[in-house]
């Protein structure tokens, strides 16, 4: 896949593990960036590099879940 490759709907499902209706919803919600072209949509490297990070999620000890708690963090 070169970098200018636009992704369908079913190839982000296929790299994403998940259905397309997951795709369209994310598209529905505008979750993620996409390109549109009449009534295709289609996905970025970037767009996609991009939502993966938005959604990363970094692990926590009880330590620090415990301090964030105490101080009113979360």
């Amino acid at each position: 896949m070169t970098d200018d490759h636009l992704m369908t709907s079913k190839e982000l499902a296929t790299y994403l593990r998940q259905t397309e209706r997951f795709v369209r919803r994310l598209v529905a919600g505008r979750k993620i960036e996409y390109v549109k072209s009449g009534r295709a949509v289609r996905f970025t490297r970037q767009a996609v590099a991009d939502y993966i990070e938005r959604n990363r999620v970094q692990p926590t000890s009880r330590a620090e879940l415990r301090r964030a708690i105490l101080e009113g963090l979360v």
